[in-house]
């Protein structure tokens, strides 16, 4: 395992990483016991949910499995807050000082660990100011509770905003930033990425399967398979996804992206996942299996070598910067207008 820079902090983590998404529902607490595991005994030391995550199981049925590892110190640990996390209460969710302090608490507990490595703000929430959001942030890193601050889904111009404030306050400053980057969405290759490099942030890309668009069992309409994704109701991203699922574009990039594949002996998932972690800037891709066996086979992706002439034949496909399915699209902030 060759462990990269998690930007300019000095910390190392595994060029891929592993997300907690599915656990506590389309993934049991025992099958997702035996997954980080496995992602332990691979080499895998970043692993990462979110409190939204089934309102705190995700975070309790990681908790557990790292406790039942007994490596926590060894771990980069992450998790997000902004959701809404009551539905009686109108302030358990954004970005506010009374809510970052009471979910990191409650994040700490359903994790059982007494910090938490990297602290993200789940998309940006424009009814805070952003001193006030940093200085919240700032007091956690401070008391001990929080190692590093980072952010998810923002675009470039509001985490330079976010570094200027940083600077001009003397906070602790954003390290890193979790966007959705696929080769059916390279948006944020346009301004995130170079804004990035530029400034020392460590990315690490979600969906970098595109929903699983990329491996290669979505090519035509009504071909969606029952235990997909694509069919859970609850997912805007899905119900995105499914509308463009059977796509003219999207069916012909998958098939021009299969012969590569097939040159490099892997599945289109693998050579999906293997570009993404050899794009310039990218540090961690996060990998979101449902089972042990789907995990297997994305980690054989770090066996697979990315030369120029596959990224140009990928570029050949699908241009670089472009979209072809938008995974993730907003009113405010990294939608198709502001990357």
């Amino acid at each position: 395992m060759q462990y990269r820079n998690f930007g300019r902090t000095g910390v190392k983590i595994s060029p891929l990483s592993l997300g907690g998404w599915t656990f506590g529902d389309r993934t049991s607490a025992e099958d997702a016991y035996r997954m980080v595991a496995h992602a332990i005994e691979a080499g895998i030391n970043c692993f990462d949910t979110a409190n939204i995550y089934q309102r705190g199981v995700s975070e309790e049925i990681l908790g557990e499995a790292i406790c039942r590892s007994g490596r926590r110190e060894s771990l980069f640990l992450s998790t997000k807050l902004r959701g809404r996390m009551n539905d009686l209460d109108p302030n358990a969710q954004g970005l506010s000082r009374k809510h970052i302090i009471a979910a990191c608490e409650a994040s700490l507990r359903r994790l059982k660990t007494d910090y938490i490595d990297l602290y993200q703000a789940h998309r940006q929430a424009t009814d805070t100011a952003v001193d006030e959001m940093l200085r919240a942030f700032d007091d956690l890193i401070r008391a001990g509770k929080v190692r590093y601050v980072g952010t998810s889904t923002f675009a470039a111009w509001q985490i330079v905003d976010a570094l200027w404030a940083s600077k001009e306050h003397h906070l602790h400053r954003f390290v890193s930033e979790q966007p959705p980057y696929s080769i059916l969405d390279r948006r944020i290759e346009r301004e995130l990425i170079p804004m990035a490099q530029s400034y020392g942030l460590a990315i690490l890309p979600w969906s970098p399967l595109a929903g699983g668009m990329l491996t290669g069992k979505y090519q035509s309409k009504g071909t969606v398979p029952g235990d997909s994704r694509l069919n859970d109701e609850k997912s805007n991203a899905a119900k995105l996804l499914k509308q463009k699922t059977g796509d003219e574009t999207a069916v012909k990039v998958i098939e021009a992206l299969l012969p590569i594949a097939n040159d490099k002996g892997c599945t289109l998932g693998q050579l999906s996942l293997a570009w993404c972690v050899h794009q310039p800037g990218i540090t961690s891709p996060i990998m979101g299996p449902r089972n042990l066996e789907q995990l297997q086979d994305n980690l054989r992706a770090l066996d697979i070598a990315i030369t120029p002439e596959d990224c140009r034949r990928v570029d050949a496909i699908v241009a670089p910067g472009s979209v072809t399915i938008p995974y993730y699209d907003s009113d405010f902030g990294p939608n198709r207008y502001h990357w």
